[in-house]
């Protein structure tokens, strides 16, 4: 069983047999209509679509004017690429510890977290669950800095009522396969902001302002651009991402049921005025659980399942360049240790998912520590 599978079909494959038959492949009619698409549903001023999250964020600090020698605020428990980005920019990233029932950002350590050279916070959305926006833009309020949300994850998450990506300075998202929707591979940036917006536009497309006859460059900018073959795939998702988001949520649900008996494992959590997207179903292990004992003993069984994500200051480049201690980050530290991913996607069954709950079960047993 697999971890993911995009819900795709019909409707994607001719999406792009129209544009190939077009012979316009580049970013075009389609990306324009996948981005207009994107602002409906969220609510957001303006979008504009790029080639990946990772240069989504990249793009996103340099338009916020982020430079070499900046530090940028950032929850230490994510993939790398919410580092990389920052890193990219010739900023330094620093990491915040997470509350271990969110895997989010802790709002508490923020203020300490911000020095002279702070010039933007970027909390990430995790797993589709939105931060504690209200309380992280009352300290960037404080420190008259911008909110950059990685809601790699979060499309069709709310908080408050809002969508994620929408509740800050700007916002971030991804069509990885893995994601809520796909493109293939692809990003969106989403603002309210309309000079960060039309910054944001040249940036993407090498600097570039089109005139008359021509274009001219007037900033050194960046290739970007999602083409019309990736934004065919959006359309096509976006037509059916109700469908998805809910049917992820059904799946958490009952996957909820099966697991929360099972001892030694935290199920995720939901706070009030939030609705998570379930992009991963991640819980979390006791102690004394092996945690990648289990991933081995899932696989046994036919179950793929992997790390929650990324405890950053544990990998290789990030230990050497900022030599963090674990103990700096106590629960980003146990979550990279202890937090599980499960399958989790609308197409399960009944059956899968008491398969899943009853491989977890023994594989616990299994892997305990003696």
């Amino acid at each position: 069983m697999r971890l993911n599978i995009p819900l795709t079909g019909a409707p994607e494959v001719d999406a792009v047999r129209e544009v190939i038959e077009s012979g316009y492949l580049t970013q075009g009619a389609k990306t324009a209509a996948f981005e207009e698409a994107v602002r409906g549903y969220t609510a957001a001023r303006h979008a504009a679509a790029v080639s990946s999250a990772t240069t989504g964020l990249h793009l996103a600090l340099v338009a916020l004017g982020v430079q070499p020698g900046d530090e940028v605020v950032i929850p230490g428990f994510s993939f790398p690429a919410t580092a990389n980005a920052v890193i990219q920019q010739g900023a330094t990233p620093v990491f915040v510890d997470i509350d271990e029932a969110t895997f989010n950002l802790d709002p508490a350590l923020l203020d300490a977290a911000v020095t002279d050279r702070t010039r933007a916070i970027m909390p990430v959305h995790a797993f589709g669950l939105c931060a504690d926006m209200d309380a992280i833009n009352a300290v960037a309020a404080r420190h008259e800095l911008p909110v950059l949300e990685d809601a790699a994850c979060a499309l069709g998450g709310t908080y408050g009522g809002r969508h994620a990506g929408t509740l800050g300075t700007a916002g971030v998202y991804s069509f990885h396969p893995r994601k809520i929707i796909t493109t293939a591979e692809g990003g969106m940036i989403t603002t309210d902001d309309d000079e960060l917006a039309k910054r944001i536009a040249v940036l993407r497309a090498h600097g570039a302002v089109r005139g008359e006859l021509y274009m001219e460059f007037v900033e050194a900018g960046f290739n970007y651009r999602l083409s019309d073959v990736h934004a065919a795939i959006g359309l096509a998702q976006m037509t059916r991402i109700d469908d998805i988001v809910s049917g992820r949520r059904r799946a958490a649900s009952e996957l909820t049921s099966r697991v929360s008996g099972i001892e030694g494992v935290q199920v995720p959590t939901e706070p009030a005025g939030t609705a998570h997207t379930f992009q991963s179903y991640v819980v979390l292990l006791d102690d004394g659980i092996d945690r990648d004992e289990v991933i081995r003993r899932m696989r046994t069984r036919d179950i793929e399942t992997t790390l929650g994500t990324y405890g950053m200051h544990l990998q290789p480049y990030f230990r050497e360049r900022f030599g963090i201690p674990d103990e700096a980050l106590p629960h980003t530290t146990r979550a990279h240790h202890q937090a599980l991913t499960l399958p989790l996607y609308p197409q399960l069954t009944e059956d899968d998912m008491d398969a899943i709950a009853d491989a977890l079960r023994l594989s616990i047993e299994e892997s305990a520590t003696r």
